[in-house]
């Protein structure tokens, strides 16, 4: 099948109308976008995890079919895909949390703002990621240019395509966003 974006776009478009029958049309021709999304997202977490790329697609997938989007490019759609295949690790991971240590934290250090990916621990993801929530209250675009660049490994130039930014924007947030994330994470740690 041919990968090309205007099928994308012309998939979404039917999305957009209503149409039942778009989204499983759409799926193979992102499919190897999305595996590589999860691989992403599965290479920063713990050695011998369960879940693998393929759960993480089926289970995104899952979640796509069931949202009521207007997605308007290929893009766009990914950066929900990886909004969502984020929310799922988070929830994997506080189901782990939950279960060892009966919902305790943990300290965290700032370096894991610094990088794209590299969580390794399943507190550490809970920390950013409750950061990341009340960063999303104060300023939402932020809090999406984190999504798209750290969880989502997306580049500056992806991340402005989804979001119909200029790059220079999505730089600037990002380094506000990763400023604002440190300072976050330090004081929630320090208590």
């Amino acid at each position: 099948m041919n990968d090309s974006p205007g099928e994308v776009t012309l998939l979404l478009a039917e999305m957009k109308r209503g149409n039942s029958e778009a989204l499983p049309k759409l799926i193979p021709l992102v499919y190897h976008e999305l595996k590589r999304l999860a691989a992403h997202f599965l290479r920063a977490e713990r050695e011998g995890h369960t879940l693998q790329p393929t759960a993480l697609v089926h289970e995104a997938y899952l979640r796509l079919a069931g949202q009521k989007a207007a997605w308007q490019n290929r893009a766009q759609f990914m950066g929900v895909a990886a909004q969502l295949m984020r929310r799922i690790l988070v929830d994997y991971a506080r189901q782990r949390v939950a279960a060892k240590r009966g919902g305790g934290e943990m300290r965290v250090e700032v370096e894991t703002c610094e990088t794209i990916g590299g969580v390794e621990q399943p507190e550490e993801m809970l920390a950013v990621d409750e950061a990341l929530a009340r960063l999303a209250t104060l300023d939402p675009q932020q809090a999406t240019v984190v999504e798209m660049r750290y969880f989502g490994g997306m580049t500056v130039e992806e991340t402005a395509e989804a979001l119909a930014i200029a790059p220079r924007t999505v730089k600037r947030e990002w380094a506000m966003a990763k400023a604002w994330l440190r300072i976050e994470i330090s004081s929630k740690a320090g208590r």
